[in-house]
């Protein structure tokens, strides 16, 4: 396995620089995230097409880096397709170290969808599918911080890369083939303008029975989800580490009034009790006084049965337009896509979501909700 190791901020830059003329780089990270809110970066490996460079991996060692400054330039330089196998997390990753996304981006888990050569396919089963190669796993598990790397170690996190080239080629060409090229890419753009929004608002949707709240109810299960979801990110720990799910939704049905009750009606562990529960108390009390004018609506409650039906007749229609597109159907819309279409047609108007629009709108969209209209 052909591999570098750069260490330095001055190899960095130098490697940026002989980089200039390349127009795609293949890109992975290793990261751990055990005990943390935030996954801690450590290790990022690159492989560039075309020019000098092609075909080598390259491993970068963040740990002992001061200026990254060329590499968010890399990140982020247009003519440069950034290509990743199933992003997301790496996306996390590089937005909470360099404060950018790479793009424009190249998925190849989508474009493997899109090609309709399975869903959701892993990395090693699209290397045995494309290059007819089985990688070794020995190091999934590995400790990516520990320091030096091993030998195996750095084999393993080289192939991560050196694969995705002879991926990123063929896929590439069958993109082109399909005029599916610009669909990877604009899928692309949704996934990176996601992993830029999340925030701290909107967990409370995640709960389950969130539903069944009232108005006042829900305000305090909102602002308990808030308080939750800021304080792991200041801590930099797991929000179950701070409170779980089950104590906000109690917290928000019960709205405790005194340190009694707290212990008495929420399931909360007596650390978290010791370490939070004024703070807790303080918060639920602060919403009492919040005007009837300025609660939030209930949650829509779940599906009826005739919307049920109508979902799976949404998902019957959509696999039709994958055979006819040549894709893998679940590639076409989110799983939630489909009760916001239902909701919608009922007449339960919400913003209409990034990613219905470009060439899904034509394709995907406007078909099934003509279908919803007849």
């Amino acid at each position: 396995m052909n591999w570098q190791m750069i260490s330095s901020d001055a190899e960095v830059a130098d490697l940026m620089s002989r980089s200039a003329d390349c127009d795609a780089v293949m890109v992975d990270t290793e990261f751990m995230r055990r005990n943390t809110f935030y996954p801690q970066i450590a290790l990022l490996q690159l492989c560039f097409d075309n020019g000098p460079l092609q075909g080598e991996a390259f491993l970068i060692d963040p740990l002992g880096l001061q200026d990254v400054a060329p590499l968010q330039a890399m990140l982020t330089r247009p003519g440069l397709v950034k290509v990743l196998h199933s992003a997301s997390e790496d996306l996390e990753v590089f937005q909470r170290w360099l404060g950018h996304c790479p793009e424009p981006l190249f998925d190849t888990q989508c474009a493997a969808a899109l090609l309709d050569l399975g869903f959701g396919l892993g990395y090693g089963a699209l290397v045995k599918l494309i290059c007819d190669v089985e990688l070794p796993k020995g190091e999934t598990r590995s400790d990516w911080l520990q320091r030096p790397l091993t030998q195996s170690q750095c084999d393993y996190a080289a192939q991560d890369v050196i694969w995705l080239m002879s991926i990123w080629r063929e896929l590439k060409t069958r993109c082109l083939e399909q005029d599916k090229l610009d669909w990877v890419l604009a899928d692309g753009v949704d996934t990176v303008n996601a992993a830029r929004s999340s925030g701290i608002h909107g967990y409370h949707r995640r709960i389950k029975n969130a539903w069944k709240l009232d108005p006042r109810q829900l305000n305090a299960l909102v602002a308990v989800c808030e308080w939750r979801e800021a304080t792991a990110r200041d801590k930099d720990k797991p929000r179950g580490w701070i409170v779980d799910d089950k104590v906000c939704l109690q917290l928000a049905q019960q709205r405790p009034g005194s340190r009694d009750a707290l212990r008495a009606a929420i399931d909360m562990p007596p650390a978290a009790l010791r370490r939070y529960g004024d703070q807790l108390l303080e918060l639920v009390a602060a919403l009492e006084d919040t005007p009837d004018a300025m609660l939030p609506e209930r949650l829509p409650r779940p599906l009826d049965a005739s919307q049920r039906d109508l979902l799976k007749a949404l998902k019957t229609r959509v696999r039709e337009i994958g055979a006819d597109l040549g894709t893998a159907p679940e590639v076409l819309l989110q799983s939630g896509d489909y009760e916001l279409l239902v909701r919608g047609a009922a007449g339960d108007s919400k913003a209409t979501p990034r990613h219905w629009q470009g060439w899904r709108r034509e394709r995907v969209i406007e078909p099934l909700q003509a279908m919803l209209s007849t």
